[in-house]
């Protein structure tokens, strides 16, 4: 009986075709869609094709390829993909994904070297190989076991059919590529070589590039038009040739993570279904999928599309429709608002209008400082902000924005008259769309408006680069025309309104989380818009001698890995690298790169030092000395607010998946504290005179955390009587009384414990202490019989998390996990260790944003001289005045331990000092 074909789609290929082949279709909403619906019918017509094949569906990955690297110019020819058909690509994948269709990207690859890494392996096991594309290039790819079928021509191509339509075989198509380029890819090929000249010239001498290079000088002999100019030309353009057979190379040997057999359709998630059709308004195949669901019992209700409304948008530059405007906001039980500003520097913008929106589909935006040749006589900024600022400091006039820290930080610093203590401090932000969308899903989408409006509203918003431009052109805001400017601005209040009315809907249906929101994350904002505004004082010229002195030891650095090396190279060129280690000093290749090429990477680097080379010791100590100087030392005076004297990062509240909070410009979270020169960046930052910084940090949170999940008698009595847990946990796991616990068993308990919460294996674990798999493994074992409560609550999260798809905190947070019941082994282990550590991770930093709400509000109401200047993983520093450091210091502990009721203490470790290091 012959053996069901592997079906391999080149849905990159089909996904442009469909696009430029196809009539356009779009939404009522004027969403795009037709290539999504394209691409879908060309699949489930294979699929009925082939019914019961293995599958994959296969994309380009974002980012470059390798063979960006080889040629700098690959593709540049190659027009930048169309608005229309960009917003088609994340509908399409989650579609292919909702149908069951194994759906695969790899980045640093395209997808035909996916495709054939996945054909010649299944070839070479004797499964025949269907694959669908549009593309020539795959026909170096069809041999006895392997065929291409176009699916939208209805051509076949088997090793015959190469012939008939190419004029030469499967073995010689890459140097047919190679001779004529591709001007759509850029791949240069030999000028003048067309078609029928590349034909002649390889079946004239019988064989491919190479041999056609060694026999130049049969070419003028052959029945070619201008054979006698040929070899000249070809001689020429050589290397140009072979780079061109290099470029136009399916690569067959892509590391992937997923294994032939595993490439098997799933059953059709139709819930997703549904709400993806409905989104595309795929009316027949909505009914199709209800019939589906029927058959097989299931019920689904389909929420119906919006109605089309025509939106009704005004700019206002008179007082009398501002007072019509003022009077509907007094009046709104809720309006949305947005501000419109000329950078994305809260600290910095200048405010140039604002927008709100108190219905759908109908908004207003009041421009104040637009400045461009001819612009209109604009409403005064100080009047109409003194008019709006009893309503926006209403604590009872509840307002919804999205990312609205943003907007709050830039009304707090725009000064009123010129006076910056008469500013506009808002209060009553009920609501933010960005963060109901994050507590809802956090990893469903991204959650900036472009993709919350077309995920939940099927509206494609006026992109900011459609009205400003892009690139070194781009005008600010205020330089931007009314006719533009206003109704981008008053559609950005319309759709925050009509995004919470969505979300809001949504989020009653799984109301576990709304605490999460009204309790956690809404009231965090006005906190850490406080934050940002107060800043951190930085020692700049401490900084400027750190940063010599870390130029000193880079240039040391790398004059010892020159000697070592026994001569001079680009110590940031992987190719030069890769040469010195693995030719010229002969270490082993532990890895290579998407292109075969021996990897350089960090984790290889510290392989290869583990196993006493002395060169990766010495590179790994450039890269990070490297880094800390142009991430730190260097950047940190730059970004120093020329107002304030001080550096304002930017807290991020829903990006981690786990409720982690985040901070860019500049990322504080990555400084190292483990090395001396990681402490010293920290040294930098410092108290103004009168002040000490205080930094209160939370002692083992989520090893507590673990303990009150797991409720294990073991780690509780620890936690309980105060215990040090890794020696406790070291005289359980070695079986040694508590008083001789060694150093080194208390360091290898540490990586236990801590390794436990992280999923680590028992492979990992022997890796960090130093000891063999087996010896490893009885540890974990020993640990497991300890500590039984924790295997138990390892098992149960594992369980639940398969059978309803995600995990929640303490406070009910949830983290959903897509790959929990994939086929791919990988992929389900992955998620399984992230279904075991999100719980832990998510509560940690369910407490901390509890803690800084609970000590906020104890400052303000008590008036005392100190505030929270920076928040890093599980510690608040403040900055404290003098005299007051002792009371700070005792007062702030309860407020911080009482953020959450675990079965053990939360435990907070207070320092005071004249810097962040000396108080950490």
């Amino acid at each position: 009986m012959s053996q069901a074909p592997l079906v391999l789609v080149d849905g990159s290929s089909y996904l442009y075709r469909a696009f430029h082949a196809l009539p356009p279709l779009t939404t009522s909403k004027g969403m795009p869609t037709g290539a999504v619906k394209g691409v879908l019918n060309m699949l489930k017509s294979l699929r009925r094709q082939y019914p019961d094949s293995l599958f994959a569906v296969v994309f380009d990955a974002k980012g470059g390829t390798f063979r960006d690297e080889m040629f700098a110019e690959y593709k540049a020819n190659r027009p930048s993909m169309p608005d229309d058909l960009r917003v088609q690509v994340e509908p399409l994948h989650a579609s292919v994904r909702a149908l069951g269709y194994p759906l695969l990207c790899v980045e640093g690859v395209e997808a035909d070297d996916v495709i054939g890494t996945l054909a010649r392996s299944s070839a070479a096991a004797g499964r025949p190989v269907i694959i669908s594309t549009g593309d020539k290039d795959m026909a170096q790819l069809v041999d006895g076991h392997i065929t291409l079928v176009n699916t939208m021509t209805g051509t076949v191509l088997d090793v015959p059919g190469v012939h008939e339509k190419f004029g030469v075989g499967p073995e010689h198509i890459i140097d047919f590529l190679a001779l004529m380029g591709d001007k759509v890819d850029n791949i240069p090929g030999v000028p003048g070589v067309g078609e029928k000249t590349a034909v002649g010239l390889l079946t004239g001498i019988g064989g491919g590039l190479r041999e056609l290079y060694e026999n130049l000088d049969k070419v003028p002999g052959l029945a070619i038009r201008g054979a006698k100019t040929l070899p000249a030309k070809l001689e020429e353009h050589r290397d140009a040739a072979f780079l061109s057979y290099e470029l136009a190379t399916i690569k067959i040997d892509v590391p992937l993570e997923v294994e032939v057999d595993e490439l098997v359709c799933g059953e059709p998630d139709r819930d997703a279904l549904l709400e993806l059709y409905t989104e595309m308004e795929f009316k027949s195949w909505i009914d199709e999928v209800q019939r589906d669901a029927k058959r097989a019992g299931q019920e689904i209700v389909v929420e119906a599309p919006e109605e089309t409304v025509e939106a009704k948008y005004e700019t206002i530059l008179d007082q009398a429709r501002f007072d019509v405007w003022l009077e509907k906001l007094r009046n709104a039980p809720l309006f949305a608002f947005d501000t419109e500003t000329t950078g994305l520097d809260a600290q910095q913008a200048q405010l140039v209008g604002l927008s709100f929106a108190v219905q759908a589909h109908e908004a207003a935006y009041v421009p104040l400082t637009h400045s461009y040749m001819g612009v209109p006589e604009q409403l005064d900024r100080d009047t109409v902000l003194l008019a709006l600022k009893p309503l926006l400091e209403d604590p009872k006039k509840l307002k919804v924005g999205q990312n609205a820290k943003y907007d709050m930080n830039i009304l707090a610093n725009c000064a009123i008259g010129g006076d910056i203590a008469n500013c506009i401090l808002m209060q009553g932000v009920a609501y933010d769309t960005m963060l109901e969308s994050y507590v809802l899903d956090s990893t469903a989408t991204r959650h900036d408006m472009d993709s919350l409006a077309l995920k939940y509203l099927n509206h494609t918003t006026i992109g900011f680069t459609d009205i400003a431009g892009k690139g070194a052109k781009q005008l600010t805001f205020d330089q931007i025309s009314l006719e533009q400017a206003g109704p981008y601005a008053a559609e950005d209040a319309d759709v925050t309104l009509r995004l919470h009315q969505a979300l809001q809907q949504k989020l009653a249906k799984t109301p576990s989380v709304l605490p999460v929101l009204n309790d956690i994350e809404m009231p965090l904002v006005p906190v850490l818009a406080k934050i940002e505004r107060q800043g951190a004082l930085v020692d700049a010229n401490l900084l400027g001698i750190q940063s010599v002195e870390l130029g000193d030891k880079l240039v040391q650095l790398e004059r010892e890995a020159f000697d070592i090396a026994g001569e001079e190279f680009n110590l940031g060129s992987p190719k030069q690298l890769g040469v010195i280690l693995y030719e010229k000093l002969g270490m082993p290749v532990l890895n290579k790169t998407a292109k075969g090429q021996a990897s350089t990477a960090e984790a290889v680097l510290a392989e290869l030092a583990e196993m006493d080379f002395p060169l990766p010791k010495v590179l790994m100590q450039y890269r990070s000395l490297s880094k800390l100087k142009s991430t730190y030392t260097d950047r940190l005076p730059e970004q120093i607010n020329p107002r304030t004297g001080r550096i304002h990062t930017s807290y991020q509240q829903a990006v981690a998946a786990t409720g982690r909070l985040s901070s860019s410009d500049p990322n504080l979270q990555n400084i190292p504290i483990r090395t001396a020169e990681g402490r010293r960046i920290r040294q930098a930052f410092i108290a103004a005179p009168g002040y000490k910084l205080l930094a209160a940090d939370y002692s083992q949170i989520e090893l507590r955390i673990m303990a009150h999940l797991a409720k294990d008698e073991g780690l509780l009595h620890a936690f309980r009587n105060d215990l040090d847990v890794h020696r406790a946990t070291a005289a359980e796991v070695f079986g040694v009384d508590l008083a001789d616990v060694t150093t080194d068993q208390r360091r290898s308990a540490k990586a236990i414990n801590f390794g436990l919460i992280y999923g680590m294996s028992a492979f990992g674990l022997a890796k960090q202490i130093g000891v063999d798999r087996k010896q490893s493994q009885a540890y974990i074992d020993r640990y497991f019989a300890r500590y039984p409560g924790v295997l138990a609550y390892m098992e149960r999260t594992r369980a639940q998390a398969a059978e309803q798809g995600f995990v929640e905190t303490l406070f009910g947070r949830r983290l959903y996990l897509p790959e929990i019941n994939a086929k791919n082994p990988a992929l389900r282990k992955g998620a399984e260790r992230t279904a075991i550590n999100a719980p832990m991770q998510g509560t940690a930093a369910d407490i901390i944003k509890r803690a800084m709400v609970a000590v906020d509000n104890w400052l303000t109401e008590s008036g005392l001289d100190a505030r929270v200047i920076l928040q890093v993983h599980d510690e608040l520093v403040l900055e404290v005045r003098e005299d007051l450091v002792e009371q700070v210091r005792e007062q702030i502990r309860p407020h911080m331990s009482n953020a959450a009721a675990l079965d053990v203490p939360l435990l907070v470790e207070v320092g005071v000092g004249a810097n962040w290091d000396e108080a950490h």
